[in-house]
């Protein structure tokens, strides 16, 4: 049996009381617990390795077995002579165990646990098999919250300050979110003692450790104000700063206004996801804005100067003689202020699009095939067409 120092995994002397081991690990399984590091293994492993020994050292049987022994077995007697327990030594008691294959991997005998047959024949209170204790509250965080909130293309651009009604959740008030107030043990209600729940997945059903009572079918009397959940529904305004630049699919941060955390625990983050309208003349990529301006054959060919919309409102644009049509003007620093560095801001591009007159006077006819005489051009000739 690998030996491991429960002493040292918890940070304590061999001498430390119990409420300083009871400290030490609430301090360690706050640091390793799985919802603290999600997806992590090896804080996994640790936070697991922290649990065994508390089980251990704030047991006093089970440390004075630990402390004579150097590690702990249920078998095993601080007070006899011998380290085992009445019984354990083979046929000690006149009972002979070689009929029993006990494999060490999976703690099954003739599809019974070792342990408990074991626990049946020597066990306290007549015989009865140890019932496991209910798990002990760790701290735990808050779930964060998401929810989406839907802005103009100028509120986008300028940022806006508002409030919003959150429907979440907050530490009990009566049990402090262990979902208990230290009541007697009761059969777990969630799972009607099994320690198993049935659990759907597609077409599929499965059972899977109960999550309320961690498997062992026993939990304290819950909470009567939170009903064992450990937090109470709260239902506020929440005042949010959207920051100027937001777009589509941003994530806006308010911290410690999602779910209430457990037993001490900080609440979760609230996320507020941004759905930004759109412009009816104006398109955004990036901080950068888009817009087709159309202009009339004599401003393309003479020039002009000519207003062209933007998200503050309208701006003059130059147009210079000779303009063709598709070309591309570029406005500085009229576009999005950047999210990450907000003294930036994107560019705007104002693309020109000539339109043609839809109707022609004889008169503008005939000027048309006069100034086509006096400037004569193929616009296919570099195509070597007529």
């Amino acid at each position: 049996m690998a030996k491991k120092d429960y002493y040292k995994i918890l940070g304590v002397k061999k001498d430390a009381k119990a409420d300083e081991i009871k400290k030490a690990y609430r301090r360690l399984a706050r640091k390793f617990h799985p919802d603290v590091n999600p997806g992590d293994k090896a804080s996994e492993d640790k936070f697991k390795e922290v649990q065994e020994a508390y089980d251990v050292l704030s047991d006093d049987k089970k440390r004075k077995v630990f402390d004579r022994f150097g590690y702990y077995a249920d078998n095993l007697d601080p007070d006899s002579p011998f380290g085992a327990s009445a019984g354990a030594a083979g046929g000690a008691a006149g009972f002979d165990f070689s009929g029993f294959s006990w494999d060490p991997g999976t703690s099954t005998s003739s599809g019974s646990s070792f342990r408990d047959i074991f626990s049946d024949l020597f066990g306290g209170s007549g015989g009865a098999k140890a019932q496991p204790e209910p798990p002990r509250p760790l701290p735990k965080r808050g779930r964060d919250i998401e929810m989406p909130l839907a802005l103009s293309f100028e509120e986008a651009f300028s940022g806006l300050t508002t409030n919003i009604t959150v429907n979440r959740s907050e530490q009990c008030s009566r049990c402090h979110g262990a979902g208990d107030t230290g009541g007697p043990v009761v059969q777990c209600s969630s799972c009607k003692g099994t320690g198993q729940v049935m659990r759907t997945g597609g077409r599929l059903q499965f059972s899977q450790g109960c999550p309320d009572c961690e498997g062992t079918g026993r939990r304290r009397q819950p909470c009567s104000l939170c009903n064992g959940k450990g937090t109470t529904p709260k239902t506020e305004q929440v005042k949010v700063r959207i920051p100027a630049g937001v777009d589509t699919g941003s994530r806006v941060r308010i911290p410690k206004r999602g779910h209430g955390g457990r037993l001490g625990a900080e609440p979760g983050d609230l996320f507020i996801l941004t759905n930004v309208g759109k412009h009816p003349f104006l398109t955004r990529k990036g901080d950068n804005v888009y817009v087709t301006v159309p202009i009339s054959v004599s401003e393309a060919a003479l020039g002009a100067r000519i207003e062209v919309p933007t998200v503050e409102g309208k701006a003059q644009l130059k147009i210079p003689a000779g303009t063709e049509s598709g070309q591309k003007f570029r406005l500085r620093e009229r576009g999005f202020p950047s999210l990450r560095n907000p003294s930036l801001r994107g560019d705007q591009f104002v693309e020109v699009k000539i339109t043609l007159p839809r109707v022609l006077s004889e008169e503008t006819k005939e000027l048309l095939r006069e100034f086509e005489k006096l400037n004569p051009e193929n616009p296919r000739k570099a195509m070597g067409l007529e």
